[in-house]
């Protein structure tokens, strides 16, 4: 009987794959082993690490010195702990030499708003936590060029978002070697930050004026994570790294119901790229001495996200270099910033070296994962979460984002997000017909071109029911309400337009298996695929008129899973002038067994009558300001 999958093991592509993640020792391993894969790819003046010749929209230099300065992130806490690093002498050359205006490597001027701000945190973290090994055996005239350069980068005005820490990061590197900077700019960003604080443990990463309500990875990795370094390094502002300590308990709560018990996270909004990250801020509790959760449980989570990682083909076969992509090599997914040195980020992860191997953290036992509700609303990022044996389903308000980046809409505005089955960015902004549309009802006057959810001009959580009204259109109004039931979720669309659309509305994306081993089926009022490869993905109608079902394969690489997938849809038509009603319910699962018995016996859906009554009763606006944003600004 021939195979129905690859022939090829997918653990080629990762040199992580073979390692079980159960140590200090073996985390240490792992941060040499993503490392490693860079030193023949270092300059000859060793200030620069250029994987190829794409790029991101900065200039070469600026791609280049992320390749240098990101693994930073996970070598100074592996020398702080205590290991061994053998290329100290890598980073000493490249610091002279990338700082050194008359040296070819010259890594350049720093200016407002440039990507270098990003690598100087990166260098600023090193000068923290590994100052004998980057500062103190350079030549006096080396310090002051490196010093200079940070000086630049901090005196430069940084973005409105994360990247204000990146001025206070620089700043107690170069405290912690000596240097002298002014406080009180310092102070200024700090302040700033706490402007895009929205309570509960959340952050907002953007806006000047609370005009954005960007949510995503970068509360974990970016502001919980900068703002327990700057707790633990400068306890003397009390008062302040008390608030960042709060807040990340609080957050962790939280956090916890964005990964499935398996390890696996939900991959939501931007910079999916630096991967391993996610995990980081678990690591980071842990060098604060934050026991949230039980050290093991805390310690569980960060494992078990590992070992999920570890079983990707994350790298290049070659050479086993990290590459662009999620779960798989994908630049559909990246982002105009996103260069092939801007992955290491991912190096985050490693922060809890620093701690010795007799800390709580690496002592205890590894705990799975605490027992969770089967449904969690969050209010303050409009969220409700679904958690299922192995999958972990994320709903969405759909809260507002900046659409200058490359694939919002898709990246934070669908209605649904899975840990197992990721989510699918367009690859034609006028191919309607082959649209992947998973978790998303597409909308087209002219059976070509199309609009999907992008902003919203009300969110409102009612209990775990999600309600959103937005506009495609002008002239064409959507109020959606999402609706959690058991293993299933709901969708009710209420539309009103003046003219003829049609419409198509998907389900999960389940991986395609090869030799056409799925089985999938298609009728008037619905749609699902059995995967030869144990999963199952539906979505069943309950409009009246009724739309009809259908299987997609749409194009490849537009998944963050799966390179290949199949995607049940329902395809129905709006009259104008004549408000319409599209309802659904959607299953989606590992057990296609367990499932498929299910998916015959459908549970009924609410009516629109009944969804309006209950937000009108129990609805909270899931604003862009909340009351704590108001008080600061």
């Amino acid at each position: 009987m021939a195979t129905v999958s690859s022939c090829m093991p997918q653990g080629r592509f990762n040199p992580l794959a073979s390692n079980p993640f159960r140590t200090r020792e073996e985390v240490i391993a792992a941060c040499h082993g993503l490392f490693e894969p860079l030193l023949p790819f270092f300059s000859p003046g060793k200030a620069r690490v250029q994987l190829d010749a794409s790029g991101s929209t900065w200039d070469r230099a600026a791609c280049d010195l992320e390749g240098f300065s990101r693994p930073l992130f996970g070598i100074a806490p592996m020398a702080a702990g205590g290991v061994s690093f053998s290329y100290w002498d890598l980073y000493r050359t490249g610091l002279q030499n990338g700082t050194d205006p008359s040296h070819p490597e010259y890594w350049g001027k720093v200016i407002d708003m440039d990507q270098r701000h990003v690598e100087a945190a990166a260098l600023g973290y090193g000068l923290i936590l590994a100052p004998e090994h980057l500062w103190d055996p350079l030549e006096s005239k080396s310090k002051d060029r490196v010093a200079a350069w940070l000086q630049e980068s901090r005196n430069t005005k940084h973005a409105n978002n994360n990247h204000k820490f990146f001025r206070v990061l620089v700043d107690m590197g170069l405290e912690r070697v000596g240097v002298s900077v002014n406080w009180s700019q310092t102070e200024e960003y700090l302040q700033d930050l706490e402007k895009l604080y929205i309570g509960d443990g959340w952050y907002r990463d953007g806006g000047d004026a609370g005009d954005m309500r960007r949510i995503d990875y970068y509360n974990a990795f970016a502001m919980h994570f900068y703002g327990l370094v700057y707790a633990i390094h400068r306890p003397q502002d009390t008062a302040r790294a008390q608030r960042f300590r709060e807040r990340a308990r609080q957050f962790a709560l939280h956090f916890l119901h964005w990964f499935a018990d398996d390890g696996a996270c939900v991959p939501y909004g931007r910079s999916l790229i630096y991967r391993h990250a996610v995990g980081a801020f678990w690591g980071i509790l842990a060098v604060a001495g934050e026991e949230v959760l039980p050290w093991g449980v805390l310690k569980g989570l960060y494992l078990r996200n590992l070992r999920w990682w570890g079983s990707q083909p994350i790298c290049r076969l070659d050479d086993g270099l990290l590459t662009l992509g999620y779960a798989y090599p994908n630049q559909m997914i990246t982002e105009r910033y996103s260069s092939t040195g801007s992955s290491w980020w991912a190096m985050k992860v490693f922060a809890p070296l620093s701690l010795p191997a007799d800390h709580p953290f690496w002592a205890a036992d590894e705990l799975p994962m605490p027992t969770r509700k089967a449904v969690v609303p969050l209010s303050i990022p409009g969220m409700v979460f679904l958690h299922h044996p192995g999958h972990t389903v994320m709903l969405v308000s759909g809260p507002g984002t900046s659409l200058t980046m490359r694939g919002c809409p898709e990246k934070y505005s669908k209605f649904a997000y899975s840990s197992r089955y990721g989510f699918s960015v367009e690859s034609d902004s006028r191919g309607f017909p082959v649209g992947a549309f998973d978790n998303m009802i597409a909308f087209s006057d002219d059976r070509k071109h199309f609009r999907v959810r992008e902003t919203c001009d009300d969110v409102q959580l009612a209990g775990d029911i999600l309600f959103s009204r937005w506009q495609p259109w002008p002239d064409v109004s959507v109020e959606t309400w999402l609706i959690p039931h058991e293993r299933w979720h709901f969708r009710v669309h209420h539309v009103t337009s003046p003219r003829l659309l049609w419409t198509t509305e998907g389900g999960f994306a389940s991986p395609k298996t090869d030799f056409h081993a799925d089985q999938l089926f298609e009728h008037e009022e619905s749609a699902w695929v059995v995967g030869a490869s144990g999963n199952f993905s539906g979505i069943l109608d309950a409009s009246n008129p009724p739309r009809r079902g259908r299987v997609t394969s749409p194009h490849g690489n537009t998944n963050v899973m799966f390179p290949r997938t199949v995607i049940p849809q329902l395809l129905g038509e709006v009259t104008p002038h004549c408000p319409r009603v599209f309802a659904s319910a959607i299953l989606a699962g590992p057990d296609a067994s367990n499932l498929s018995n299910i998916w015959i016996q459908p549970p009924q859906l609410p009516t629109v009558e009944v969804l309006r009554e209950k937000v009108a009763r129990d609805g909270i606006p899931v604003e862009i300001v909340s009351d704590v944003l108001r008080s600061l600004v």
